[in-house]
């Protein structure tokens, strides 16, 4: 079987794209997936996507977990996307697309960064001074004041597989507040991925909801990541997230054929 591939990525987050609007790839097992996405023995990503078309939409957008399994939301993954749309000219100025959790926006900026509009955010849970909400995909937030010398796979691991997460899996994220209230420093672990993200668009979302500086009205917060910076823009109205914008760049790798075995 003749796989036509490109792989993009965005702050390190990187995604094999299959164009599946003629249902090729329709067939594509978890293990093959997983192969696919084998940065040993196979191209090498984060995650996998399947390009398809749906009526009523610009695409609809499916996930794939490195470990094959269909996922939850992708944020960064559905930034590079969109920007495969435009790279092959079947975009528009704005975009409408689907994906698991909901039907999103999209745009491209001057400076050739790619804007998504993620979900809306109605609930924050508490535990232990940790915050545990669901942004396109479930995340556990941890402040920490020095994310760098941490052993984020290690922790991460911790609570991702603790009696409460393991059965589903939970993405586990560390944030350092900075000397400006408008940006933080996000380190994530990935479940799917089992290992530190070199950046999670939901992830980088989550945080950036929890670490808020007004109290009601729009919040804009810079994100570091160990793969390059992002933004989050939102309308915080009590304990609810509206109007969530996910911005960063997003670049086509490089593109080819590989062949997989039944």
């Amino acid at each position: 079987m003749k796989i036509r591939f490109f792989k993009y990525q965005g702050t390190g987050n990187d995604f094999i794209i299959l164009d599946n609007r003629d249902k090729k790839y329709n067939a594509l097992t978890k293990e093959q997936i997983a192969l696919l996405c084998n940065r040993r023995f196979g191209i090498g990503a984060d995650g996998l996507m399947l390009l398809n078309e749906i009526p009523d939409y610009d695409f609809e957008m499916k996930y794939y977990n490195a470990d094959g399994r269909e996922s939850s939301m992708c944020g960064n993954g559905g930034r590079c996307l969109v920007k495969f749309c435009y790279d092959e000219g079947s975009a528009q100025t704005s975009d409408k697309c689907t994906a698991v959790d909901r039907d999103h926006e999209a745009s491209p900026n001057t400076d050739g960064t790619i804007s998504l509009k993620m979900t809306d955010v109605n609930s924050v849970r508490y535990d232990h001074g940790n915050f545990i909400l669901n942004t396109g995909s479930p995340h556990f937030v941890i402040m920490n004041n020095d994310v760098m010398h941490l052993d984020i796979v290690k922790k991460g691991r911790e609570i991702r597989y603790n009696n409460e997460y393991k059965k589903d899996g939970i993405n586990v994220n560390f944030v350092q507040l900075t000397d400006s209230r408008d940006k933080i420093i996000v380190r994530t672990y990935e479940r799917g991925v089992e290992d530190e993200a070199f950046s999670c668009g939901t992830g980088v979302t989550a945080s950036a909801l929890v670490c808020a500086h007004n109290d009601n009205g729009f919040n804009p917060v810079e994100v570091q990541t160990m793969g390059g910076n992002l933004s989050v823009e939102y309308d915080k109205i009590d304990d609810t997230y509206h109007n969530v914008w996910l911005t960063g760049p997003a670049e086509l790798v490089f593109e080819g054929t590989t062949s997989l075995i039944p």
